[in-house]
């Protein structure tokens, strides 16, 4: 029972307004949402620029590497401006996997990767068959690679690579806590994407997906789309059933953030430091396992010391970097944090701990994951920023940065400060044009949330508020398990049946429910 102790002080915290949302839900079920508009976005009552009739798609065996058999590709001409239709266009990579039983198909299912910045060609590729196996059918399964990312238009800011490497896109800070690297980089890089990102750039917000996503729709020839959003994917699947409720079928979303309207990506990064400390003992209870042994990999008797260990180690190197297995690229204290950090997001925990173990051999030479030993692709760090920098605006008080990374580095030393740190966002040339999307519980009742209770990167507390913002629209699946993306991601059944079963069907848990380990 302790481990449910998470879920049922949301149950009943919760369970008023719960009761008080969903009767107001069931009063306005054909309802749609009245909030501020996106530009080229619409409410009931307003009239948008009308873009020319969307074409279909022009449909071919997709080529990338690891396609799936019959998994196709085509290319989505959208707007550069939406506020423009008619004007320059840029393109869109899309893909699809067609139901394989046509009597049984009951409309389209889009996967919304996460990110900002992942592919959603990739994420199907990845997850198609798996995904097509639990649908049996019922759908055509599609996604799409947002502007910026992989086959879609992209946009470069002519970035340094020290300045593309994730330990210095993240704005990890100075040993001591120091942050005035953070912010002569931030300010350097925000300086470059002003410069070379162009309007491309500009256009990359979660605003612009939504409607990418709806015009896709419509080429699609649907009148309404279902969809799985995963990490940043909840938040775009969110405000399409904000913007566009007519069209949005059942929607799930796995692994949600807090979407406050005057924070947004800024929340999500600074909820990062609770969801590490929910999750690390997972990672000790691991790493202090007898089973360890053989394969040479077990960090400390108990899992008590698993925590002091990996920050000791890290401290050591922040003052003495070693050499690693990558020329020019040593193992630092910040490497070693983000390397912990990647690490938790999926069960396999034995990188970072053969990391630990020959930072602490003077005689090995530590060989780097992939996620710390190189940079990122100019366009690729373009993609990331973009999406977070152009949504909302960040403040730029240096000296309020500085007293949050102070605060956070003592209250949750695992991410040392990073979470609440400054970043090139807080010296953006571009202002946002439009306030964010607030959601609300203005609209169908037809969203089924999952969210495992041990998250790194969208822990529970920050998707707890999604639930609140929701209200009688959504039911939660609060999963007893650790990691970053539940559905088909860790193994629990009662989780996995309760997607399939709303998909597939349309029934979702009459309340809130709790899935065990």
């Amino acid at each position: 029972m302790g481990r449910r102790r998470a879920f049922d002080k949301h149950v009943a915290m919760t369970g008023y307004r719960r009761r008080k949302a969903a009767a107001l839900a069931a009063l306005t079920l054909s309802a749609v949402a009245v909030t501020t508009s996106p530009a080229g976005a619409t409410t009931p009552g307003t009239t948008a620029p009308q873009a020319a009739a969307v074409a279909a798609l022009d449909w071919h065996d997709c080529t990338h590497k690891g396609a799936l058999p019959g998994q196709q590709c085509a290319t989505l001409p959208v707007p550069l401006d939406y506020g423009d239709p008619g004007g320059r266009q840029l393109h869109v990579a899309v893909t699809r996997l067609r139901s394989d039983r046509p009597q049984a198909r009951r409309g389209t299912l889009l996967v919304i990767p996460g990110g900002p910045g992942g592919s959603g060609v990739q994420k199907l590729t990845s997850t198609g068959r798996a995904l097509a196996r639990e649908m049996a059918g019922a759908y055509d399964l599609v996604s799409l690679d947002p502007r910026g990312v992989g086959g879609s238009s992209t946009a470069a800011c002519g970035l340094a690579e020290e300045d593309r490497h994730l330990v210095t896109l993240r704005s990890w800070p100075g040993p001591d806590g120091d942050v005035a690297q953070n912010v002569a980089r931030s300010r350097r890089v925000a300086q470059a994407c002003a410069e070379h990102g162009g309007p491309e750039l500009r256009s990359f917000t979660t605003a612009n997906e939504v409607r990418d996503i709806d015009r896709l729709r419509q080429a699609l020839g649907e009148r309404k789309l279902s969809a799985w959003g995963t990490s940043y994917g909840t938040y775009v699947g969110a405000v399409y059933a904000q913007r566009f409720p007519q069209h949005t079928d059942r929607l799930v979303l796995d692994s949600s953030g807090d979407p406050d309207p005057d924070r947004v990506a800024r929340g999500w990064l600074a909820n990062m430091s609770a969801g590490a400390d929910d999750r690390f003992p997972d990672f000790a209870a691991w790493a202090a396992d007898p089973a360890r042994d053989a394969e040479g990999l077990r960090l400390a008797a108990h899992p008590e010391d698993v925590r002091p260990l990996f920050l000791e180690t890290a401290a050591k190197l922040d003052r003495e970097p070693r050499r690693s297995d990558v020329p020019g690229v040593p193992l630092t204290g910040n490497r070693l944090r983000q390397a912990l950090q990647t690490s938790l997001y999926g069960n396999d925990f034995a990188p970072v701990a053969r990391l630990l173990l020959a930072a602490q051999d003077p005689a090995a030479e530590p060989v780097l994951p992939p996620d710390v030993s190189g940079p990122l692709p100019d366009t690729g760090a373009a993609a990331v920023l973009g999406a977070i920098c152009n949504d909302v605006a960040w403040p730029g008080d240096v000296a309020a940065y500085e007293r949050a990374v102070a605060a956070d580095r003592t209250a949750h030393p695992l991410t040392a400060g990073m979470p609440v740190n400054i970043t090139p966002c807080s010296f953006w040339k571009d202002r946002p044009a439009q306030e964010p999307t607030r959601i609300t519980p203005d609209g169908p009742s037809n969203v089924l949330m999952v969210q495992n209770l041990r998250d790194p990167s969208t822990p529970y507390a920050g998707a707890l508020k999604m639930r609140e913002a929701f209200g009688g629209r959504a039911r939660l699946v609060s999963v007893d398990a650790g990691g970053h993306g539940s559905y088909l991601g860790n193994g629990n059944g009662c989780g996995d049946r309760a997607v399939t079963r709303f998909l597939t069907t349309g029934q979702r848990p009459r309340q809130d429910t709790y899935c065990g380990s």
